[in-house]
């Protein structure tokens, strides 16, 4: 490989804005901001607005969506277009 192309690839923090949930992982994401994480190291940090923390997806938390009453309201709307001649 070639030198001095590749970015650094090094531990960051992740902060959910949404849940206030952080990840400690590796990335090649950079910022200037830092935090103190748990083992007394100190990390640059990236805010993110949503993550698997906060997402209704992950969480289990997404709205059920009502497709009979989606399905009436469409027929009851339609009921008269395209109807034979």
């Amino acid at each position: 490989m070639k030198a001095d192309i590749h970015p650094q690839y090094g531990p960051v923090v992740f902060n959910d804005l949404a849940s206030g949930e952080k990840f400690l992982t590796r990335s090649t994401a950079k910022s200037d901001k830092t935090i103190e994480w748990e083992d007394g190291n100190t990390y640059p940090v990236i805010d993110v607005e949503i993550s698997a923390a906060s997402h209704p997806f992950y969480t289990g938390k997404q709205r059920i969506m009502d497709t009979a009453g989606r399905v009436e309201r469409f027929n009851a709307r339609f009921k008269g277009f395209g109807g034979k001649k």
